[in-house]
């Protein structure tokens, strides 16, 4: 049987945090995201708190625990605050898991029906590295912008210009990243979009190796990454040491004005890494005419690459919680379809700066 897409697209991320109403003010306030949704006690909800916050295409969940016995709390005590699932649109539930039950390789807890005011909502829960989920949800018996649960809420961030998810990237130990690979691959219908080995990615001290699946001509991505032996410790063995666990390393989003868009993050107190000054003196022979001025990307410490369709501006934060783990990526392309591998090797000297101050370099 042909089944099509059976994916739609990514729907939104949820993260277990500490405090999820901290993550919700960092993300409406240095962010711009608008908080549109609560659920808690005071919608009927006794064990959690979640905020679903909004900006463009991207939406954000940030939930966190009542009482110390729940598995939420067990979550963030043992990795920290970090990303617990990445929800996707399907169209057809039911033809969405024949067709994983079909390939015989993923893991899925039974579809069920959330039965609201609303109408229904029809959902699964696949597995993925760590204790990363992939919730399912089908919508078309479903008449409502929010989840259950949720009670709707009005209160507007500035928008940054920050408009869709570009790439999610996720860690997992070394050696586990072919196999995971083929889970997406075999298993859910994903296609291999490129392989980067030690020798693209890797500094004096350490390196990676990572491999990027998608779906449905990249409008889900997700790079997996696994630590590579160098010197000293890899950022990716840093990342597994203090989330114990495989997990959700950054976020990508796009924007349509890189410039802009960091200039608005940083005047709100988001902490990008630093670029040297020697890397904007060679910048115009390795990347060739772009359209902005040299000067602004060095002041915002912005980085550029080039590949065959054109080119791509990206820039990284500094890690948002407390433990050095889950961090952001502001990516704009102007043609590019790649990744930034030219900005590998700046970027992982960057990270090894912040490491190094850390003591775990």
């Amino acid at each position: 049987m042909d089944y099509g897409d059976v994916f739609n697209s990514v729907d939104a991320v949820e993260y277990y945090v500490g405090s999820a109403r901290q993550w919700a003010y960092y993300h409406r306030h240095a962010l711009g995201f608008d908080l549109v949704g609560y659920a808690g006690p005071e919608t009927g909800v006794r064990d959690r708190v979640s905020y679903l916050m909004k900006q463009g295409n991207v939406k954000m969940m940030f939930t966190s625990f009542l009482n110390y016995n729940s598995p939420i709390a067990d979550h963030v005590k043992y990795h920290g605050d970090g990303v617990r699932d990445i929800s996707m649109k399907v169209d057809n539930l039911g033809d969405t898991i024949d067709f994983i039950k079909q390939k015989g390789v993923a893991k899925y807890d039974q579809p069920r029906k959330i039965k609201t005011g609303n109408g229904t909502l029809n959902v699964a829960t696949l597995r993925s590295y760590g204790e990363t989920l992939h919730t399912l949800n089908d919508y078309s018996e479903y008449e409502n912008n929010l989840p259950p649960g949720f009670q709707e809420v009005d209160q507007k961030g500035k928008p940054s210009g920050l408009k869709k998810i570009d790439h999610i990237v996720g860690n997992v130990e070394d050696k586990m990243m072919d196999p995971w690979v083929d889970y997406y691959v075999k298993g859910l219908g994903f296609e291999q979009l490129i392989s980067f080995d030690d020798k693209d990615i890797s500094t004096e001290y350490s390196s990676l190796r990572s491999k990027v699946v998608h779906y449905g001509n990249r409008r889900i991505i997700f790079p997996i990454n696994e630590p590579a032996i160098g010197l000293k410790k890899s950022q990716i063995q840093e990342y597994l040491d203090y989330y114990n666990s495989p997990g959700v390393q950054h976020i990508a989003i796009e924007t349509d004005n890189i410039i802009k868009t960091v200039e608005d993050l940083a005047s709100r107190g988001v902490e990008f890494l630093t670029t040297p000054h020697v890397y904007y003196e060679t910048l115009p022979e390795r990347v060739g005419k772009i359209d902005e001025k040299l000067e602004d990307l060095e002041r915002l410490n912005i980085l550029v690459d080039r590949d065959d369709d054109g080119y791509l501006l990206q820039i990284f934060t500094k890690p948002v919680g407390d433990r050095p783990t889950f961090f952001y990526e502001i990516i704009q392309r102007k043609g590019a379809t790649s990744f930034g591998k030219g900005n590998f090797k700046e970027l992982f000297k960057s990270i090894e700066i912040e490491q190094a101050k850390r003591g775990n370099l």
